[in-house]
C-alpha cells in the first residue's frame, strides 16, 4: 500500500521545518499534459506524441483525511438530501488494516475530513457518521457517511461531490490522480488491467495498473482516479511497487490467470470503483444483497 500517513504529526513536522505539507513532497506529471511536439526532419511535419488532454481537473470535492486522501462522491441516483459519501482506501481506515476477508458494514465513526475547493484550498470539515462500507479483500476500499447532505455540502461550500462511473475503466484513457493530502495531482494513463495484484496478505481483483508518469507517494491513497473526458471518478489509488520485490508489503506483484507473476518497480496501481454504485440504494444506503451487486460481503 502507498503508505498512510501520521496526519498531523507529520504536518506539524513539516512546519517546524519551515516546509508546507503541500510542497513538501515532489510533484510528477503535476500539471494537465498538452500535445508534445517533437522535433521532426527537415522537409517534414512536426511529430505529436502524446495526445491532449481534454481539460484540467482540479481539486474540488476531493477531502484531505488525517493519513490519506479521499473524495466526496455520488452515484448517478443519489439524491440532494442523501446523506453524502466519502471515498478513501480501506488501508486508510482509522480502524487499522482490515485482515484479509474481513468485510466492514455500517461501523460507527466521528471521524473529520477537510474539504478543498478547486485551487486546493482546504473550505471547511465534514465529519462521518459511519462507516458504511470497507475492505481490504477483493478490493482495497471505504466509503464513510457523512452526516451532511450533499445539498447541505453545496449550500454551505459551493462544492459538489464526484460522480462515480458505472462502466469499467478503459485502457489507455487519460486519467488524473488527485490527492488532496499532498494537494497534488498526477496525471498519465491507464496502460492495463491487472487479473489478480498481491500484495503481502492481500489480493485485489482487475486492478488499474498506471502508465509510468503517476509516480504517487504515501499520503496518495485514497485520491480519486478521475477520468479526464468525463471527470467521473473510475477509480481508487491504492499502492505501488517501491523496491522491485514479489508480492511483499508496499511492493505489490502481479499475478495473471496462469499463475505467471510480474514485478514492476517503481509502476503504481489503483481500484477500480465502476461496481460501487450497484451496491447502494435508495438514500445512499448500502445494500449488498442489491441485484448487480458483487462486492464481498462480511
Amino acid at each position: 500500500m502507498q503508505k498512510p500517513l501520521v496526519g498531523a504529526l507529520f504536518a506539524v513536522l513539516l512546519l517546524g521545518a519551515g516546509i508546507a505539507p503541500a510542497t513538501a513532497a515532489t510533484s510528477h506529471a503535476a500539471a494537465p499534459i498538452g500535445t508534445v511536439e517533437a522535433a521532426a526532419p527537415a522537409g517534414h511535419t512536426t511529430l505529436r506524441t502524446e495526445a491532449v488532454r481534454p481539460k484540467a481537473i482540479g481539486f474540488a470535492g476531493t477531502v484531505a483525511l488525517s493519513n490519506c486522501s479521499g473524495s466526496v462522491v455520488r452515484t448517478p441516483d443519489s439524491q440532494p438530501d442523501d446523506p453524502a459519501l466519502v471515498l478513501s482506501n480501506g488501508h486508510c481506515l482509522e480502524t487499522g488494516f482490515p485482515a484479509p476477508g474481513t468485510v466492514l458494514v455500517n461501523r460507527s465513526s466521528s471521524r473529520s475530513f477537510t474539504l478543498l475547493n478547486a485551487s486546493g484550498s482546504g473550505i471547511g470539515t465534514v465529519r462521518a457518521s459511519k462507516i458504511a462500507y470497507g475492505t481490504m479483500t477483493d478490493t482495497d476500499i471505504s466509503v464513510y457517511q457523512l452526516t451532511s447532505t450533499y445539498a447541505q455540502i453545496e449550500s454551505t461550500y459551493g462544492i459538489k461531490a464526484l460522480e462515480l462511473n458505472t462502466a469499467h475503466p478503459v485502457q489507455g484513457s487519460a486519467i488524473t490522480v488527485v490527492s488532496g493530502y499532498w494537494k497534488r495531482t498526477y496525471s498519465c494513463n491507464v496502460d492495463g488491467f491487472v487479473y489478480r495484484l498481491k500484495e503481502g496478505g492481500w489480493t485485489w481483483k482487475d486492478s488499474v495498473r498506471y502508465t509510468s508518469a503517476c509516480q504517487t507517494i504515501g499520503g496518495t491513497s485514497g485520491s480519486p482516479v478521475i477520468d479526464d473526458a468525463t471527470g467521473k471518478v473510475v477509480a481508487v489509488n491504492n499502492t505501488g511497487n517501491e523496491d522491485g520485490q514479489q508480492c511483499t508489503d508496499n511492493n505489490p506483484c502481479e499475478v495473471d490467470e496462469n499463475g505467471q507473476v510480474t514485478v514492476r518497480q517503481g509502476i503504481n496501481y489503483a481500484q477500480e470503483t465502476y461496481g460501487i454504485a450497484a451496491c447502494i440504494g435508495a438514500g445512499n444506503v448500502f445494500d449488498l444483497d442489491r441485484a448487480g451487486c458483487t462486492l464481498p460481503k462480511p
